[in-house]
């Protein structure tokens, strides 16, 4: 028989041994956030470039706050010691392109501010009287009017909206101001000396103490998506093929990582602005291709559109079954496309992460084309049966192969990109090294010069390539009123779509006997007319390719237009 063991209480009514065990668990308890604290900055290097930021404001605000601290020093500046706090509680951003931006745009707005304010306001003083108001109420209408329409025009508003802003402002204070003081260009002054302190003591720490680069976030970013779709692309394939459980299922879900790569473009842009403001630093120079790294943040969002899409086949009723004739004869091939394509991600991952050329003309792009070659081979649901198409597991193989070629139409276009990137970069990499040996650029110098030279805007220019060309079956016959509707659409569509807000534009014949229903859009990064030369070679394409079909649609890499005849909903 068991026996069981029971704790007498002693004399004060608490089990021997108790206390310590009380003691123990409260110094777990006190110790758990601490230590939880510091595995996590271990594990987590996003967190722990947080903390370093943190700490470096801290210590910013620290050193800007020793001119009120000070009393020599605050002999000196007084209360516009406030505007040095000010600048670096707004300037100081996490990435350091970012601190640079804000810093430079703050100079040269408070500078041109206050130089015309300096200038508007002595002349006001000089006209004196009633005038003398009325001449400041213009002059800030008329800046303020030009400066904020000037923040609305794209280029401007992409890197220099925070200076307009500033300058803005600079120049109402600076002219109001002087309708009540005497030394205007004095207050100016100080004001921009103390201003200018805040943001040498922002640039000192936020460059050269535990630099957090924006480039070096887009690169490592950009390399982690290929990876994602990557995985993605094999998780599909294990799940649509039934080579998972269904607790593997609840596990691993692949349509996160495409989510939230469509999700970056945001982050991508303003990662590239930031990047473009930063010194030469480690593998970056001045003025590194940024755009080419917009260019293949877009070619993945197309991609993990398309794996995205592939989802709709595990849902819906069109997914083959276990036991689905049509699937058996296509799992080994479809499995091995598959692994090619993730093979293809990642060696493209792995060159940018290098930077180096990945050799997609000897390597990748004949790996895509073997690959299209045997998707061509796959045997199509028709050779299963004649009845197998009007089938839904028929149909929705039929739809997983299209989505198949289309995959790897778009990796060939990401190759391509990749390729360019590594040509570039290597362009960079060797001007760096000639200089450094010449002796041009030793690294403290390297620093200063970063500071003084921005990369300039890039301008836009429409990519009219052809991505693909789409025409209906059916077609109208010469002298259909169907042809007077289209013309009506097509002129439309071209010259309204680029006057639209996002440039996205539906619209509708007027004539009854014969409706047209038609759409385009183009990149919103498109100035106006740059918008109607894209749609203008993407009508021309169309028209050409799809001569008297009722419905066609044409998709350059900047723009597209569709039209049908009946309504659509793109």
């Amino acid at each position: 028989m068991g026996s069981t063991v029971i704790d007498i209480p002693d004399g004060e009514g608490v089990v021997p041994g108790s206390k310590e065990k009380k003691k123990k668990v409260g110094n777990i308890c006190c110790q758990f956030p601490i230590d939880l604290f510091f595995k996590e900055m271990k594990s987590n290097k996003h967190m722990t470039r947080k903390v370093i930021h943190s700490i470096k404001v801290g210590v910013a605000l620290v050193f800007v706050s020793l001119l009120y601290l000070l009393d020599p020093l605050y002999k000196q500046v007084g209360e516009n010691a406030m505007w040095a706090i000010m600048t670096v509680v707004v300037v100081f951003e996490f990435f350091a392109g970012a601190t640079l931006s804000k810093g430079i745009n703050r100079g040269i707005g408070t500078v041109l501010g206050g130089g015309l304010g300096c200038l508007a306001a002595i002349f006001a003083q000089a006209v004196g009287g009633v005038r003398k108001a009325i001449i400041v109420g213009i002059t800030v209408f008329i800046f303020g009017a030009a400066a904020t329409y000037t923040r609305q025009v794209p280029n401007v508003k992409k890197k220099f909206d925070y200076g307009a802003m500033i300058f803005i402002l600079t120049f109402s204070l600076v002219v109001v101001s002087g309708l009540r003081a005497e030394q205007v260009l004095e207050i100016a002054r100080d004001r921009l000396s103390t201003i200018a302190m805040g943001f040498a003591i922002c640039l000192f720490i936020s460059l050269l103490v535990f630099p957090i680069w924006a480039s070096d976030e887009l690169h490592d970013s950009l390399v982690a998506r290929f990876e994602d779709l990557a995985v993605s692309l094999e998780g599909f394939s294990k799940e649509y093929f039934g080579n998972v459980n269904e607790k593997e299922k609840s596990s691993f879900n692949f349509s996160s990582k495409c989510k939230s790569v469509l999700h970056s473009k945001t982050k991508d842009e303003s990662l590239v602005n930031f990047a473009s403001w930063e010194p030469w630093h480690a593998k970056f120079g001045f003025c590194y291709p940024w755009g080419i790294y917009l260019k293949l943040g877009e070619d993945l969002r197309d991609l993990a559109t398309t794996i995205l899409s592939l989802k709709g086949c595990l849902k819906s009723p069109t997914q083959p079954s276990e036991s689905n004739t049509c699937r058996q004869p296509v799992k080994e091939p479809c499995e091995a496309i598959v692994a090619s394509l993730a093979w293809t991600l990642r060696e493209l991952g792995e060159s940018i992460k290098k930077m180096k050329k990945c050799g997609s003309e000897d390597t990748i792009l004949p790996k895509l084309k073997t690959v299209r070659q045997d998707l061509s081979q796959i045997p199509g649901p028709s050779t299963f049966g004649t009845n197998d198409l009007e089938r839904t597991d028929g149909l929705g193989l039929a739809t997983f192969m299209y989505s198949m070629v289309e995959m790897v139409e778009k990796m060939e276009e990401l190759a391509k990109h990749v390729e360019q990137l590594g040509q570039r970069g290597e362009t960079v990499e060797e001007a760096k090294e000639i200089e450094i040996e010449m002796g041009y650029l030793p690294k403290q110098a390297a620093v200063m010069i970063g500071l003084l030279l921005l990369c300039s805007n890039v301008i836009s220019v429409p990519d009219t390539r052809v991505m693909s060309v789409l025409c209906n079956s059916g077609s109208y016959s010469e002298g259909d009123p169907f042809a007077t509707s289209l013309a009506f659409v097509l002129q439309d569509l071209e010259t309204l779509t680029p006057e639209r807000k996002g440039y996205d534009y539906f619209n509708i014949s007027p004539y009854p006997n014969a409706f047209a229903y038609g759409h385009a859009a183009c990149n919103q990064n498109l100035t106006t007319s740059d918008c109607a030369t894209c749609l203008g070679a993407a009508k021309t394409v169309m028209l050409a390719t799809c001569q008297s079909r009722i419905g066609s649609r044409s998709v350059l890499h900047d723009c597209t237009i569709r039209y049908e005849q009946y309504p659509f909903d793109d």
